[in-house]
């Protein structure tokens, strides 16, 4: 169906992919993995119009095509569902899926709403229509770029991440409409971090390392530890448990509640101690995210928080002056793209570059150089922009700012976001590391396997409501699901 040969592209000296050769047939699902900065995203953007190969070709029913745009790859039948939904929030879901079709100049509502039931009719994953963008949760907006993608009834279908913002049952979901598409004959490429589902679905897994293929395997001879070793090189042990909790109270909140669309945080209360990792899980879109960001200074809220026994300010400088981190749920809203990554980890201390008013790059890139290396940033310089790492790599650059003054209190909403399993063991660490250190972490995930790996005791937030909070010695998977499904511990 589609093939890959010796792909080569540059970026200036970068090599982002270096010969590489993949291929895909029709009822087949390719995986693709790598490290964060291993090429993967650059050959996607290839394959879908986005960048031009200096050196190779692409053969498509044994026809080499060039794909010069996004269009000539959609008119060629090859879809891509982004790693995170581009919808306009503003439009219905029946508007944003329109977007996808040919339609004439003037097309009445009531005629749209017709089309796409009839072209939707068979397909398992419903959506409402009519609802708005905005207040559509993070899985039910990745279902509805998947639907946009099938309307014109590819041949070959992209996930990029397509998990990411799911919880486990629309992963589920997710999984039987692909092999729902692969019984049709539709070719999928599927790329993820998260060798549990590549495992589930895939037929073939190749691996990109450093920009090139290093192995291929058929699922039948892939195991996990042989995915990592080709992937990072090495074997990746599981987190070690963290040292029990000290008594000295970090954190203390008493019936916070948050303003928000749909159901209020409200009559949230527990208490964090130093040296403890509190995991909160819960449904995309149930007060999580607006709980972390209350605290982080970022939303209004009402209800007693104290901070070592002192009322929390509400200004996001004076918390990081006091030893408050915060890793954002978006990863495009904790750096500046067109900044330098020098630049976007001096941000939060950038007056310490400037004692006379004037900033000294030279220091500040010195200091960079050594995060980089810590944190294994993957660029080119620390000149570099950011806009121009993987998003993995933006996701590190968070990290390093955040984490490396030592801070008392680390408010994380999925601080492993879209990084490998070798990246993620690294970030991991460096949480334990700071929790013996006597820091306390409120740790949000929608990755189960890391609340039960890093946690002291596990929440769940149901409905603006929290559940539990629950010793991590008498929680389990089943448990847990309850909690975030049912509100109920």
């Amino acid at each position: 169906m589609l093939r890959l040969e010796k792909i080569t592209k540059r970026f200036g000296s970068v090599v982002a992919n270096r010969g590489v050769s993949l291929e895909v047939g029709r009822g087949e699902v390719l995986a693709l993995l790598g490290e964060n900065g291993a090429g993967k995203t650059t050959l996607v953007s290839i394959l879908y119009g986005l960048y031009a190969p200096d050196e190779g070709r692409i053969l498509l029913e044994g026809k080499e095509v060039r794909i010069p745009s996004p269009r000539a790859a959609q008119r060629l039948g090859i879809a891509l569902v982004p790693q995170h939904p581009e919808l306009i929030e503003a439009h219905s879901v029946a508007e944003n899926l329109a977007l996808g079709l040919d339609l004439p100049p003037f097309f009445s509502r009531r005629g749209l709403l017709g089309r796409l039931r009839g072209l939707l009719s068979d397909h398992p994953l419903g959506v409402d229509l009519e609802a708005p963008v905005h207040r559509l949760s993070a899985g039910e907006k990745q279902r509805v770029e998947l639907l946009r993608a099938l309307l014109n009834r590819p041949r070959v279908l992209i996930l990029d991440e397509p998990t990411s913002v799911l919880t486990p049952k629309e992963a589920e979901d997710l999984f039987q409409e692909i092999r729902r598409l692969k019984a049709r004959g539709l070719a999928v490429i599927f790329i993820s971090h998260k060798l549990d589902e590549v495992l589930a679905i895939a037929d073939r897994i190749a691996v990109l390392r450093g920009g090139e293929k290093v192995g291929e395997l058929r699922r039948e001879e892939a195991d996990k530890d042989t995915l990592i070793r080709l992937m990072v090189g090495r074997s990746v042990a599981p987190p070690p448990k963290a040292p029990p909790p000290r008594e000295e109270v970090v954190l203390e909140v008493e019936g916070l509640t948050v303003p928000r669309h749909g159901f209020p945080v409200q009559g949230v209360s527990f208490a964090l101690r130093a040296g403890e990792v509190l995991g909160i899980a819960g449904v995309a879109g149930s007060g999580q995210a607006e709980l972390l960001e209350a605290l982080a200074g970022l939303r209004p809220y009402r209800g007693q928080v104290r901070f070592l026994g002192a009322p929390l300010p509400k200004d996001p400088a004076r918390l990081f002056a006091l030893g408050v981190a915060h890793v954002p749920e978006e990863r495009a809203m904790g750096v500046v793209g067109t900044m330098s990554v020098a630049e976007n980890l001096a941000l939060r201390t950038y007056p310490r570059y400037a004692p006379r008013g004037l900033l000294d790059y030279r220091a500040m890139e010195r200091d960079a150089e050594g995060l980089i290396a810590r944190y294994r940033i993957q660029t080119p310089s620390p000149r570099t922009p950011v806009r121009f790492l993987s998003g993995g790599n933006v996701q590190k650059v968070i990290l390093a700012r955040e984490l490396k003054d030592g801070p008392r209190l680390v408010l994380a909403m999925h601080p492993t976001y879209g990084v490998d399993v070798g990246a993620a063991e690294e970030v991991h660490a460096r949480l334990l590391d700071l929790v013996r250190e006597g820091a306390a972490v409120l740790l949000v995930s929608e990755d189960l396997d890391e609340i039960l790996a890093l946690s002291h005791r596990v929440a769940a937030m149901h409905r603006g409501r929290l559940v539990g909070p629950v010793p991590r010695e008498e929680m389990s998977r089943e448990r847990l699901g309850r909690m975030m499904t049912e509100g109920r511990a």
